[in-house]
């Protein structure tokens, strides 16, 4: 009885920060649609090239780090061992903390140089700023860390939801603030990030009400002497931290490393290209329109498949190779159809979507070829996910770790010649790069079938009723420019209509069990979907 009740407990856990991932990432989408609307493109550029250097705080304070610690804190507990508990997040804090400011030092200090690469030296104000969330992450991870390990998702949550809404609402409120006063764009992105700091102090805020009032600092708390009694043990959490944490942390940072790449060289081969400097900022801006795309759709895409993550963590626990098998095709399967259909209705649909959402269609064609990343980055996401809950670690890491130079380098190959649209391929092919050395692997690890013949027929099927049902749609409409209001009619009842053809067609063909439908959000509602004949028969 008493393990049935830690199993909901560890699943009602996992939902609860799931729910919370969720709700942040979907902030972190939607935000930069009117921020967009309040600077321009070029104030968009501004922001969004400094901003890969936010996100990887953020996957350190998020992701790796206290995954670790509530990790090696469970275990520790668990064995009752209460010294050894507080030298865990002792010395797991005092490495964070050298880590996090030997990042501000770097940050802080190279922002000219890193501002210099980027060939626009005014955006090293904006990286000093962003440097200062690298002083605050160590106290984060530590505390969500321990929260975790002791089987308590909720502060973690709170505190992610709440650094993520205080940061929008600081960018939104500063940016028009400072938009109204007419201060230079690059004064408005200094402001934007510095929401950045105003969400890390609420989130620590957060987690230290948590440990005030149920009076928890006692129980982590130092004690003299610690250190040096269990040296030995202090080496082995260092290399945990060092090994699993960064391992955990850089498997996280894909769309990161690729945004990085774009900051770093893409305005100025636009620039060497021949574009004059203003153009070329704006065209950098138009281009990064497509990251909140991005990321809405592989939402969309990934919060159905990881859904099943934790089911596969349980089956590889409890050893039962059969169903572990087929939690796993039912996570992928999902992956690869939801990230076709949102990469394909985007594609479909792109021009009325990018005037409903930034005012204009310029860039439609780049942002279309953009959106089918949401495929690449849904399937990566998963089946990371799926090697870790199955216990590998080190090779998701490599593979991730290798988008960034092929993107840098793809840049200068593609760019010169066809401009953004050339980074967008570089981006495709260096994801495509990862997600064929991730799914090579995988299939090692898994050496079972994971897609049909008919699985695939089906998903094209479907994909081509979808894209061409669309185009007669949109062409009813008539080919002249249309107003903001009338892109907001045709985007929304395009991808209405399209994705209800999509999934009707994808559940008709019988692609799912029905007890894999049971598994998703609205499982009741999507099995009515199918055939009757079929509702009994798997």
């Amino acid at each position: 009885m008493k393990s049935v009740n830690q199993s909901k407990a560890l699943f009602r856990g996992a939902f609860i920060l799931m729910l919370a991932a969720l709700i942040t990432k979907i902030l972190s989408a939607f935000y930069r649609i009117p921020f967009q609307n309040i600077v321009g493109d070029t104030g968009f550029y501004i922001y969004q090239q400094v901003y890969p250097f936010y996100g990887i705080a953020i996957v350190l304070s998020t992701t790796g780090f206290p995954v670790v610690i509530s990790k090696l804190y469970a275990e520790q507990k668990q064995k009752g061992d209460e010294v050894k508990s507080r030298l865990l997040l002792f010395v797991s804090f005092i490495y964070l903390q050298l880590f996090g400011f030997l990042c501000f030092l770097v940050l802080y200090f190279g922002a000219g140089r890193i501002a210099g690469w980027m060939h626009d030296p005014q955006l090293s104000i904006l990286l000093r700023v962003v440097s200062i969330v690298f002083l605050l992450f160590p106290l984060m991870s530590i505390l969500r860390g321990y929260y975790q390990g002791i089987g308590n998702m909720v502060p973690t949550a709170l505190s992610q939801v709440g650094e993520q809404s205080t940061r929008v609402v600081t960018i939104l409120f500063l940016s028009y603030l400072f938009m109204e006063k007419d201060y230079s764009l690059y004064l408005v992105g200094g402001g934007a990030m510095f929401g950045s700091i105003t969400g890390s102090m609420v989130s620590g805020i957060i987690l230290f009400m948590f440990l005030w009032f149920r009076k928890e600092w006692k129980v982590i708390a130092p004690k003299l002497g610690m250190f040096q009694s269990y040296a030995g043990e202090a080496k082995m959490i260092f290399k945990a931290l060092v090994f699993q944490g960064l391992t955990i942390c850089i498997s996280g940072m894909l769309m990161i490393f690729i945004q990085l790449g774009d900051s770093l060289n893409l305005f100025s081969l636009l620039v060497s290209s021949g574009i004059e400097q203003d153009m070329a900022k704006g065209l950098k801006g138009i281009f990064d329109r497509g990251q909140p795309l991005i990321q809405l759709g592989t939402i969309a895409a990934t919060s159905m498949s990881l859904t099943l993550v934790p089911l596969i963590t349980r089956e590889r626990l409890s050893a039962k190779p059969e169903f572990l098998q087929r939690k796993i095709q039912a996570a992928l399967k999902v992956s690869v159809i939801i990230g076709v259909g949102a990469s394909a209705g985007l594609w479909a649909i792109i021009e009325p979507t990018n005037i409903m959402l930034f005012e204009n269609n310029a860039g439609s064609e780049v942002l279309g070829v953009l959106g089918f990343l949401i495929l690449f980055t849904s399937i990566t996401s998963t089946i990371i996910a799926i090697m870790q809950g199955l216990g590998v670690m080190l090779f998701p890491a490599i593979a991730v770790l290798c988008a960034f130079p092929v993107k840098y380098i793809l840049n200068i190959v593609f760019v010169p010649i066809y401009g953004t649209m050339g980074a967008a391929i570089a981006s495709l092919v260096s994801l495509g790069l990862v997600t064929t050395l991730l799914f090579v692997h995988f299939k090692k690890i898994a050496p079972f079938s994971l897609f049909s013949l008919h699985f695939w027929r089906t998903v094209l099927m479907a994909t081509a009723a979808m894209v061409l049902f669309l185009k007669v749609y949109l062409y009813m409409w008539g080919s002249h420019d249309v107003g903001r209001i009338e892109a907001v009619f045709q985007s929304l009842s395009s991808a209405i209509l399209g994705g209800f053809l999509f999934l009707l067609v994808m559940i008709r063909g019988r692609v799912f069990r029905e007890e894999e439908l049971s598994l998703f959000p609205f499982g009741s509602k999507l099995i009515k979907l199918m055939a009757r004949k079929d509702r009994t028969k798997w």
